[in-house]
């Protein structure tokens, strides 16, 4: 399983049981907002980097 494909489950799997989907677009958006920043502020890791760090 991806890894996205599993942070979405924890996210959804926190939620209370009678989450709307309102609920769960809104951490979603949070999850964005974050990681929208960190790349705004120059924290990211470059597409080459990760593929080189795969084969290791």
């Amino acid at each position: 399983m991806s890894i996205v494909k599993e942070e979405a489950k924890k996210l959804i799997n926190k939620l209370p049981d009678k989450a709307t989907w309102d609920d769960i677009m809104y951490e979603f958006y949070k999850k964005l907002t974050v990681a929208l920043k960190a790349a705004e502020e120059g924290h990211v890791i470059s597409h080459e980097e990760i593929k080189k760090r795969r084969k290791l």
